[in-house]
């Protein structure tokens, strides 16, 4: 299955999750507290309907999406972003943290 990078305001559930998470960010680079080093994640959400709380950001990745329940809009601007990201991830150098 290929990879989709969803646009922003896209809402979906994690595996085993019970609330919504909105997409607030992509190829989010940040300093992973267990690790001490940077790493990056697909997206960054918060709890629908709630919005965004800086104490309860959600990180996650592709492969932890249960369901996509509203994918958020998209233009030409949104696939040029998506083009942008590709090969930004192909060149990033920052590990990749793998979320369980």
């Amino acid at each position: 299955m290929e990879k989709k990078l969803y646009p922003l305001g896209t809402i979906i559930y994690l595996k085993e999750g019970t609330q919504k998470i909105m997409v607030v960010g992509r190829g989010v680079v940040y300093q992973d507290e267990e690790t001490q080093s940077e790493v990056f994640v697909d997206y960054m959400g918060c709890s629908y309907p709630e919005g965004i709380d800086p104490n309860q950001t959600i990180f996650f990745n592709e492969e932890n999406i249960d369901q996509v329940v509203h994918e958020g809009f998209s233009d030409e601007e949104e696939q040029r972003f998506v083009k942008v990201y590709e090969e930004w991830e192909s060149d990033i150098t920052i590990p990749k943290k793998k979320i369980n």
